[in-house]
């Protein structure tokens, strides 16, 4: 079964070069294209889907399509975390495929439209919309993570570690995590959907 769902997948990355050609650059950028073309289908397919289902854009942008940009690094960060002797790495790609996904997502996008309009002599104006709202709540839901953390690594309740420990305070954080995840969702659709006003 997962075979079968996983063919065209496999049919698709069967199109990248390997990586003996060109010193693997040749397969580096032609990874990066397939990886820009589906984004794109799932960016689109995940528009269509919120709108089919009456969410606005923005909802849609900070459940279905973050949820996909962050699965996949979800998956690496629970296999180094089986893989290595600490949680540096599991953690770290944590940080590092949010700062991607932020600066290179948001920053390349914006370069170039900023670039196109500067030629053509006018003003390139993206509105702030909800961001402020949602970026506020993000960072409170953030420093109540990092706090999370650092008691994990001191307290001998959560068995002085980033991940693993006694079960009892490993559900806990877990509990911990997708609630603060759960209260960013709402109060940013809420705030998005006019029922809070800033």
């Amino acid at each position: 079964m997962l075979h079968i769902l996983s063919f065209p997948w496999k049919v698709i990355a069967a199109l990248i070069p390997p990586t003996t050609l060109l010193g693997g650059w040749l397969s580096f950028f032609c990874a990066l294209i397939v990886i820009g073309f589906i984004t794109a289908i799932i960016g689109d397919l995940a528009s269509i889907l919120g709108c089919m289902i009456g969410l606005k854009d923005a909802v849609t942008a900070i459940t279905l399509v973050a949820l996909g940009t962050s699965l996949p690094d979800t998956f690496a960060s629970k296999i180094a975390a089986q893989n290595d002797a600490t949680a540096d790495n599991a953690i770290g790609n944590i940080t590092g495929s949010n700062a991607v996904n932020v600066f290179l997502g948001l920053g390349l996008p914006w370069t170039i439209a900023a670039i196109y309009w500067s030629i053509k002599n006018e003003s390139f104006i993206v509105n702030a919309g909800n961001l402020g709202f949602s970026v506020t709540i993000f960072m409170a839901t953030s420093i109540i993570c990092i706090l999370l953390l650092v008691a994990r690594r001191i307290l001998a309740f959560f068995g002085k570690g980033e991940l693993g420990g006694p079960i009892g305070p490993k559900i806990l954080s877990a509990l911990i995590l997708i609630i603060l995840w759960l209260s960013y969702v709402l109060l940013s659709a809420l705030q998005i959907y006019n029922y809070i006003s800033i």
